[in-house]
Protein backbone atom coordinates (compact mmCIF):
# COMPACT_ATOMS: atom_id res chain seq x y z
CA UNK A 1 0.00 0.00 0.00
CA UNK A 2 0.86 3.47 -0.68
CA UNK A 3 1.59 5.60 3.16
CA UNK A 4 0.52 8.76 2.98
CA UNK A 5 -0.75 11.35 6.42
CA UNK A 6 -4.10 9.31 6.45
CA UNK A 7 -3.07 6.43 6.27
CA UNK A 8 0.19 6.56 8.33
CA UNK A 9 -0.95 5.46 11.77
CA UNK A 10 -3.92 2.77 9.85
CA UNK A 11 -3.91 -1.13 11.22
CA UNK A 12 -3.41 -2.00 7.67
CA UNK A 13 -0.16 0.12 7.29
CA UNK A 14 1.45 -1.01 10.43
CA UNK A 15 0.56 -4.43 9.34
CA UNK A 16 2.61 -4.15 6.40
CA UNK A 17 5.66 -1.87 7.47
CA UNK A 18 7.90 -1.55 10.43
CA UNK A 19 8.23 1.63 12.42
CA UNK A 20 10.52 2.80 14.64
CA UNK A 21 7.84 2.70 17.51
CA UNK A 22 6.57 -0.58 16.48
CA UNK A 23 10.37 -1.93 16.49
CA UNK A 24 10.69 -0.31 20.51
CA UNK A 25 7.23 -1.77 20.96
CA UNK A 26 8.76 -5.42 20.37
CA UNK A 27 11.72 -4.42 21.93
CA UNK A 28 10.03 -3.83 25.10
CA UNK A 29 7.06 -6.53 24.87
CA UNK A 30 6.45 -8.96 21.72
CA UNK A 31 3.14 -9.77 23.12
CA UNK A 32 2.13 -6.39 23.43
CA UNK A 33 3.54 -5.44 20.23
CA UNK A 34 1.45 -7.68 18.25
CA UNK A 35 -1.61 -6.85 20.10
CA UNK A 36 -1.36 -3.72 18.94
CA UNK A 37 -0.67 -4.27 15.77
CA UNK A 38 -4.31 -7.04 15.66
CA UNK A 39 -5.86 -4.24 17.03
CA UNK A 40 -6.94 -6.41 20.22
CA UNK A 41 -4.28 -3.28 22.61
CA UNK A 42 -4.25 0.11 22.28
CA UNK A 43 -1.90 1.93 24.87
CA UNK A 44 -4.12 4.77 26.44
CA UNK A 45 -3.65 8.12 25.49
CA UNK A 46 -1.33 10.19 28.39
CA UNK A 47 -1.57 13.53 29.58
CA UNK A 48 2.46 13.58 28.69
CA UNK A 49 1.83 12.74 24.87
CA UNK A 50 -0.87 14.87 24.42
CA UNK A 51 1.34 17.83 25.76
CA UNK A 52 3.79 16.85 23.48
CA UNK A 53 1.40 16.19 20.63
CA UNK A 54 0.21 19.87 21.25
CA UNK A 55 3.81 21.36 20.61
CA UNK A 56 4.73 19.42 17.58
CA UNK A 57 1.09 20.05 16.13
CA UNK A 58 1.78 23.93 16.72
CA UNK A 59 5.63 23.38 14.55
CA UNK A 60 3.01 21.33 12.22
CA UNK A 61 1.34 24.19 11.76
CA UNK A 62 -2.06 22.04 12.80
CA UNK A 63 -2.98 22.96 16.15
CA UNK A 64 -6.19 24.49 15.46
CA UNK A 65 -6.83 21.01 13.99
CA UNK A 66 -5.89 19.44 17.38
CA UNK A 67 -7.35 21.43 19.34
CA UNK A 68 -10.53 20.57 18.04
CA UNK A 69 -9.97 17.22 18.17
CA UNK A 70 -9.00 17.17 21.65
CA UNK A 71 -12.02 19.08 23.91
CA UNK A 72 -10.39 17.48 26.89
CA UNK A 73 -7.70 19.70 27.15
CA UNK A 74 -10.55 22.52 28.03
CA UNK A 75 -12.21 22.94 31.53
CA UNK A 76 -15.89 23.77 31.34
CA UNK A 77 -15.34 27.31 31.28
CA UNK A 78 -13.91 26.65 27.89
CA UNK A 79 -10.68 27.29 29.29
CA UNK A 80 -7.03 25.72 28.56
CA UNK A 81 -6.27 23.26 31.82
CA UNK A 82 -3.47 23.69 33.41
CA UNK A 83 -0.75 21.63 31.73
CA UNK A 84 -1.68 23.01 28.03
CA UNK A 85 -1.24 26.20 29.47
CA UNK A 86 2.24 25.29 30.14
CA UNK A 87 2.22 23.60 26.66
CA UNK A 88 1.49 27.28 24.77
CA UNK A 89 4.02 28.84 27.01
CA UNK A 90 7.08 26.55 26.17
CA UNK A 91 5.66 27.29 22.41
CA UNK A 92 5.57 31.24 23.26
CA UNK A 93 9.32 30.70 24.55
CA UNK A 94 10.76 28.45 22.01
CA UNK A 95 9.72 30.80 19.84
CA UNK A 96 11.75 33.60 20.58
CA UNK A 97 14.66 30.82 20.51
CA UNK A 98 16.47 31.76 16.98
CA UNK A 99 18.90 28.53 17.44
CA UNK A 100 15.81 25.94 17.76
CA UNK A 101 13.60 27.57 15.49
CA UNK A 102 16.40 27.00 13.31
CA UNK A 103 16.34 23.36 14.01
CA UNK A 104 12.86 23.03 13.19
CA UNK A 105 12.71 24.84 10.01
CA UNK A 106 12.92 22.29 7.29
CA UNK A 107 10.17 20.18 5.84
CA UNK A 108 7.48 19.44 8.39
CA UNK A 109 6.16 15.47 8.63
CA UNK A 110 8.03 14.19 6.00
CA UNK A 111 7.35 10.23 5.54
CA UNK A 112 9.81 8.02 3.50
CA UNK A 113 8.99 4.46 2.66
CA UNK A 114 12.18 1.92 2.10
CA UNK A 115 13.29 -1.13 2.23
CA UNK A 116 15.98 -1.95 4.93
CA UNK A 117 17.05 -5.50 6.02
CA UNK A 118 14.48 -7.05 4.12
CA UNK A 119 11.78 -5.26 5.79
CA UNK A 120 9.75 -3.07 4.51
CA UNK A 121 9.62 0.40 6.90
CA UNK A 122 8.26 3.59 6.97
CA UNK A 123 8.74 6.99 8.94
CA UNK A 124 7.71 10.13 9.21
CA UNK A 125 10.50 12.98 9.99
CA UNK A 126 9.23 16.26 12.47
CA UNK A 127 11.82 18.58 10.45
CA UNK A 128 13.63 17.49 7.10
CA UNK A 129 16.25 20.01 5.65
CA UNK A 130 17.28 18.22 2.23
CA UNK A 131 21.23 17.84 2.12
CA UNK A 132 21.53 19.43 5.53
CA UNK A 133 19.87 17.86 8.56
CA UNK A 134 16.78 15.46 10.23
CA UNK A 135 15.22 17.39 12.78
CA UNK A 136 13.02 15.41 15.84
CA UNK A 137 10.97 17.03 18.49
CA UNK A 138 10.72 16.38 21.85
CA UNK A 139 8.74 17.76 24.90
CA UNK A 140 10.31 15.75 27.67
CA UNK A 141 9.96 16.19 31.78
CA UNK A 142 13.78 16.76 31.89
CA UNK A 143 16.96 16.17 29.94
CA UNK A 144 18.74 13.70 31.74
CA UNK A 145 15.90 11.41 30.92
CA UNK A 146 16.44 11.55 27.39
CA UNK A 147 18.39 7.83 27.17
CA UNK A 148 15.80 6.10 28.28
CA UNK A 149 13.78 6.48 25.70
CA UNK A 150 16.04 5.14 22.88
CA UNK A 151 16.05 8.29 20.71
CA UNK A 152 19.33 6.78 19.37
CA UNK A 153 17.20 3.77 17.59
CA UNK A 154 15.02 6.81 15.66
CA UNK A 155 17.82 8.08 14.82
CA UNK A 156 19.28 5.36 13.35
CA UNK A 157 16.79 4.73 11.76
CA UNK A 158 15.52 7.68 10.08
CA UNK A 159 19.20 8.68 9.04
CA UNK A 160 19.63 4.75 7.15
CA UNK A 161 16.06 5.70 5.68
CA UNK A 162 16.80 8.92 3.95
CA UNK A 163 20.32 7.46 3.09
CA UNK A 164 18.33 4.79 1.28
CA UNK A 165 16.01 7.36 -0.67
CA UNK A 166 17.51 9.50 -1.47
CA UNK A 167 21.60 9.02 -0.93
CA UNK A 168 21.98 11.56 1.44
CA UNK A 169 23.80 10.96 5.12
CA UNK A 170 22.50 13.40 7.26
CA UNK A 171 23.09 14.29 10.93
CA UNK A 172 20.15 13.41 13.44
CA UNK A 173 19.21 15.82 16.02
CA UNK A 174 17.17 16.20 18.23
CA UNK A 175 15.31 19.41 19.91
CA UNK A 176 14.63 18.93 23.16
CA UNK A 177 12.74 21.48 25.22
CA UNK A 178 11.54 20.35 28.77
CA UNK A 179 8.44 20.88 30.58
CA UNK A 180 10.55 22.13 34.20
CA UNK A 181 9.04 25.12 36.32
CA UNK A 182 11.93 26.57 34.14
CA UNK A 183 12.27 25.32 31.28
CA UNK A 184 15.44 24.08 29.62
CA UNK A 185 15.92 23.62 25.50
CA UNK A 186 18.69 22.63 23.63
CA UNK A 187 19.46 20.78 20.67
CA UNK A 188 21.47 17.22 20.45
CA UNK A 189 23.45 15.54 17.69
CA UNK A 190 23.61 12.02 18.45
CA UNK A 191 27.06 10.74 17.21
CA UNK A 192 27.33 8.82 14.44
CA UNK A 193 29.09 6.42 16.06
CA UNK A 194 26.01 5.56 18.60
CA UNK A 195 23.64 6.15 15.48
CA UNK A 196 25.49 2.98 13.45
CA UNK A 197 25.86 1.21 16.82
CA UNK A 198 22.02 1.17 17.15
CA UNK A 199 21.71 0.28 13.36
CA UNK A 200 23.27 -3.06 14.14
CA UNK A 201 21.06 -3.73 17.12
CA UNK A 202 17.83 -3.10 14.78
CA UNK A 203 19.73 -5.53 12.46
CA UNK A 204 20.44 -8.45 14.90
CA UNK A 205 16.98 -8.07 16.16
CA UNK A 206 14.36 -7.39 13.15
CA UNK A 207 14.50 -10.82 12.10
CA UNK A 208 12.76 -12.14 14.74
CA UNK A 209 10.70 -9.57 15.25
CA UNK A 210 9.52 -10.37 11.47
CA UNK A 211 9.25 -14.25 12.35
CA UNK A 212 6.54 -13.24 15.76
CA UNK A 213 4.85 -10.41 13.28
CA UNK A 214 4.24 -13.06 10.37
CA UNK A 215 3.36 -15.93 12.93
CA UNK A 216 6.05 -18.20 12.58
CA UNK A 217 7.21 -17.95 16.10
CA UNK A 218 4.95 -17.04 19.83
CA UNK A 219 5.83 -13.62 21.28
CA UNK A 220 7.17 -13.35 24.34
CA UNK A 221 5.21 -11.83 27.39
CA UNK A 222 7.51 -9.30 29.27
CA UNK A 223 4.77 -9.89 32.10
CA UNK A 224 5.71 -6.22 33.47
CA UNK A 225 3.40 -3.92 30.97
CA UNK A 226 0.06 -3.08 31.20
CA UNK A 227 -0.96 -5.59 28.24
CA UNK A 228 0.40 -8.39 30.40
CA UNK A 229 -1.28 -7.20 33.49
CA UNK A 230 -4.54 -6.85 31.80
CA UNK A 231 -4.52 -10.75 30.39
CA UNK A 232 -2.60 -12.92 33.23
CA UNK A 233 -3.95 -14.95 35.71
CA UNK A 234 -3.06 -15.06 38.71
CA UNK A 235 0.06 -18.12 40.34
CA UNK A 236 1.81 -19.31 42.84
CA UNK A 237 5.12 -17.22 42.93
CA UNK A 238 8.45 -17.40 45.43
CA UNK A 239 8.47 -14.16 47.86
CA UNK A 240 12.26 -14.03 47.27
CA UNK A 241 11.79 -12.88 43.71
CA UNK A 242 10.66 -9.31 45.05
CA UNK A 243 13.59 -9.51 46.95
CA UNK A 244 15.69 -9.93 43.94
CA UNK A 245 14.16 -7.32 41.97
Amino acid sequence: MQINQENYYSEAANREYFSVSQYKSFLSCEARAMAEISGEYERPVTKALLVGSFVDRYFEGTLDEFMKENPGIYTRRRELRADFKRANQIIEIVKTDPKFMDSMSGEKQKIFTFEMFGVKWKIKLDSYNPGKAITDLKVVARMDRLPQWRYDIQGAVYQKGVEICTGDRLPFYLAVVTKEKVLDRDIWQIPQSTLDFALRQVEENIGRYVDIKEGRIEPEHCGRCDYCKSIKKARVRNYNELLEA
